[in-house]
């Protein structure tokens, strides 16, 4: 992957409806999406589809069977899909949100999630991940598989992700905020602030935002 962030973990497309999301995004990549699994706490289930090495597109939404609406990525307000933020891989994480904090970004508490995949397998992970997104969510979240299978290597249907970047009105204070997590985005200053991905499908280049 050119002119990404190595420690990339997923990207996060929400959606506001989400089979009718998927079957764009399936259209846009030329792949099918793979189903993920349902976050039962979160009123949310999503698809996902590999962008090479260890990291992925996860496409997130409502879930149809949910009671409750969706609490997370300000989905229950999505009315566009949009590319609404990106995750980083920490290795520990305990230790990763101490140094943001005292870096001067607060990336949230670390706590423990799960789903379970389509096959009935259980699946862990801690992350930390404040609400709403910070800096309109240019600013990663921290995830930490841990022991667990990373969802990149089950198999998923695979595009390329070429370059990810952003743009943002104040770019100087998104970098204090990148530099606390330890992550890197090409950012550049603009009116109005996005995060944009460049991926190759089977049909050709096209930019997720």
């Amino acid at each position: 992957m050119a002119n990404v962030e190595p420690r990339l973990d997923h990207l996060v497309y929400g959606v506001p409806d989400l089979l009718a999301g998927v079957r764009a995004v399936a259209e846009l990549l030329g792949v099918d999406p793979a189903p993920g699994g349902r976050h039962p706490d979160n009123g949310t289930q999503n698809y996902l589809v590999g962008l090479g090495g260890r990291a992925y597109l996860e496409i997130i939404g409502p879930d149809p069977g949910a009671t409750r609406p969706p609490n997370t990525f300000g989905l229950a307000t999505l009315t566009v899909p949009r590319l609404v933020t990106w995750a980083v891989r920490a290795t520990d994480l305990d230790r990763a949100v101490a140094d943001a904090r005292a870096a001067g970004h607060d990336p949230g508490e670390a706590r423990s999630m799960s789903r379970r995949t389509p096959d009935g397998q259980l699946l862990e992970w801690r992350l930390a991940k404040r609400e709403p997104n910070p800096r309109d969510g240019l600013v990663p979240f921290l995830i930490d598989w841990g022991s667990a299978p990373h969802p990149a290597e089950s198999g998923l249907p695979e595009v390329r992700l070429l370059s990810l970047r952003a743009e943002h009105p104040d770019p100087e204070s998104v970098r204090a905020d990148l530099r606390a997590v330890g992550a890197h985005l090409d950012l550049t200053r603009s009116d109005a602030p996005a995060l944009r991905a460049e991926i190759e499908g089977s049909g050709g280049r096209i930019e997720l935002r």
